[in-house]
């Protein structure tokens, strides 16, 4: 598996993809979509994990104002991303 992305559970994986999508999202934002996907995402769930991805570098924590943060992801996240879809490549291309 690419390196770095072994370290993050499937969850965190894809919060980080959800991130990546999106234009600096809110936690709440982040929250919406990734249920799309999953049941019901509680506020313990979810912020542990994305402040795991701040902590890890993958994502950039932010402060909208003083109840909001964004979550914005970074060259290293994107760089992440990018190696695992090329590890993905390798065993099951959809293109």
């Amino acid at each position: 598996m690419p390196e770095g992305l072994f370290e993050l559970t499937s969850f965190q994986r894809d919060l980080l993809y959800v991130t990546a999508g999106r234009d600096r999202p809110s936690g709440q934002q982040i929250k919406e979509e990734i249920e799309r996907e999953y049941s019901e995402i509680t506020h313990g769930r979810l912020y542990p994990n994305l402040d795991t991805l701040a902590e890890k570098g993958y994502v950039e924590k932010g402060q909208i104002n003083r109840r909001t943060n964004y979550y914005d992801a970074t060259d290293q996240g994107y760089d992440a991303i990018a190696n695992r879809r090329r590890w993905e490549n390798q065993y099951v291309e959809l293109d």
